[in-house]
């Protein structure tokens, strides 16, 4: 049985400004993007612009925060904030919701598309190798704060947080995501876009895989103590990863059939 770390959430302070590891870690994510975003259009795999990667980067962060909060809200204590709406501004509380945020992503990335005479689905190939890495680095930032802890177990690895209130060791359900959400997806992602690709088939990967490995973890992860298991013994996170399953499964068939009927 292990002991989590006490680490203070506070990377450093500045006089009366504190930087805190999770919003740093939302900045590496950021910039993870950048970095190997730029490597894909040097080498020629995306006949997109820097500038292009800067702008996508830039609405993006909009679409994360926003969709990422509402999508808290409305799947997750949508009375609590309906009865105070105000809330919902209070980013500072937390609550942050990834589905909320995937959806909030595609929102910027539509208008995007439109404006550049593209597809989503183009766009979303160019981005979607480029995010498992940030989502691994914001999973990281769930560890530093002792955040959403996994469930009760016996493995040697088992972890105690003294944020859950009792002396329980825990699944790192955090570290499990970070490896198979961030790590392992964008190893298998990497790979697949490394040629070109029908298009879709390289964000309809993202999707299936995303949703296959939330899926699992989600076994091992404590379920919001507000909702419990809901249908079907499933959590929240389950019931709103199995519409990107399909929806993967979908793109990816389709991209295929066009694909082999194109002249």
């Amino acid at each position: 049985m292990l002991h989590y770390p006490q680490i203070d959430p506070v990377a450093f302070q500045i006089g009366p400004i504190a930087v805190h590891w999770y919003g740093l870690m939302y900045l590496i994510g950021f910039s993870l993007v950048w970095v190997f975003g730029r490597w894909r259009i040097k080498q020629g795999l995306s006949d997109l612009t820097l500038r292009d990667l800067e702008d996508l980067i830039f609405y993006s962060v909009l679409g994360v925060v926003a969709g990422g909060r509402l999508g808290y809200v409305l799947f997750y204590k949508p009375s609590e904030y309906l009865s105070d709406p105000i809330q919902v501004l209070y980013l500072w509380q937390g609550g942050m919701s990834f589905h909320g945020g995937l959806i909030g992503v595609i929102v910027v990335l539509l208008l995007f598309a439109r404006q550049r005479g593209r597809s989503l689905l183009e766009i979303g190939d160019f981005i979607a190798p480029l995010i498992p890495l940030g989502l691994a680095a914001g999973r990281l930032g769930n560890f530093i704060n002792g955040e959403l802890w996994g469930r009760p177990t016996q493995v040697p690895w088992g972890m105690v947080f003294p944020q859950a209130g009792d002396s329980l060791a825990r699944h790192p359900s955090q570290l499990y995501e970070m490896a198979l959400e961030g790590f392992v997806l964008f190893a298998l992602l990497w790979w697949f876009a490394r040629k070109p690709r029908p298009t879709g088939q390289i964000s309809a990967l993202f999707l299936m895989g995303y949703g296959v490995f939330r899926f699992m973890v989600e076994y091992t992860r404590e379920p919001d103590y507000y909702l419990g298991l809901l249908a079907g013994g499933l959590s929240m996170g389950q019931l709103l990863s199995v519409p990107m399953i399909v929806a993967g499964l979908i793109i990816f068939a389709l991209s295929a059939r066009k694909s082999t009927h194109a002249p």
